[in-house]
């Protein structure tokens, strides 16, 4: 009988840190990530938001001399050197995460690959102190460091990185970038189903829309890629927060001499099971 209680009383105890930690690493991932989205969008209201009103940043690097040094630099600073790279799209991918949490205090270590406009810069770690306060995470300290030796890039982030500048030209409608990471016989697949362009011909097909400061802006909540056994093809799918709803993206690339280009992509409304009947209703009143 005592065996049988210590084994319940393990498991409730386990249950409750279980149920307890759960939402709050949802919650300090999303806090994390909101920053680096915020990066990207060079979006510095957002970006001072994930921080506590005592947040500073803080790198490890080592001199011309091999001596270990430590530079701080503050939030406002931070946020001026962001606001600096508009026009650049700025990419940091995590590629790994180790969420300690205590209470309302967190430990958060993630391996960092940082890109600029697709162009690898270095890699390194970020390490996370945070706090909660009142209901939501923020950042109170994040120490990095950084370096070109030792980093560990898997095909599938370049992959990542190619697909991210992708959607973020058409966003700042960069003609030449979106359209230069296509391969010349790509082909895109519409919403609408006689919306079938090669590249050129969708080149044509969306001047206007490239003519304006934004073409559209498809934010990317998630995305899986697989390689080829031979690593010279891959393919991917990723859910879209569009103004069209939810979107479904998929599509094929193939490495070049130039790097990953996108041969196939194919875009479609992501219509709910429940709403399928309303859809079709929908579509037989038009």
């Amino acid at each position: 009988m005592k065996s049988i209680f210590s084994l319940l009383l393990f498991c409730f105890i386990s249950y409750q840190l279980t149920g307890q930690s759960n939402p709050d690493k949802i919650a300090i991932q999303q806090t994390v990530t909101d920053l680096f989205d915020a990066m990207r969008a060079h979006d510095t209201i957002k970006l001072a938001s994930c921080f506590s009103p005592e947040g500073r940043l803080l790198t490890a690097t080592t001199n011309k001399e091999g001596i270990s040094e430590i530079s701080e630099t503050s939030v406002q600073d931070f946020k001026k050197m962001v606001a600096s790279t508009v026009g650049r799209y700025v990419d940091e991918q995590l590629t790994s995460w180790d969420i300690l949490i205590d209470g309302n205090l967190a430990s958060v270590w993630t391996d960092y690959l940082l890109y600029v406009d697709g162009n690898f810069i270095h890699c390194g770690v970020d390490a996370f102190q945070m706090a909660k306060v009142g209901d939501k995470w923020q950042i109170v300290q994040i120490m990095d460091t950084r370096r070109k030796e030792g980093c560990i890039e898997k095909p599938t982030d370049h992959i990542n990185v190619m697909l991210n500048a992708w959607h973020n030209a058409a966003s700042v409608a960069d003609e030449d970038v979106f359209f230069d990471s296509m391969t010349s016989d790509g082909v895109y697949i519409g919403t609408d189903a006689t919306e079938r362009w090669l590249r050129d011909e969708m080149r044509e097909w969306s001047k206007e829309y490239f003519d304006r400061e934004k073409a559209w802006d498809f934010k990317v909540k998630s995305r899986n890629v697989d390689l080829s056994s031979n690593g010279q093809m891959g393919w991917f799918d990723e859910l879209l927060d569009t103004w069209m709803g939810e979107c479904r993206g998929s599509g094929v690339v193939v490495k070049t001499n130039e790097g990953w280009k996108i041969k196939h992509y194919h875009l479609s409304i992501a219509v709910p099971n429940d709403k399928v009947n309303s859809y079709l209703e929908l579509l037989e009143n038009e």
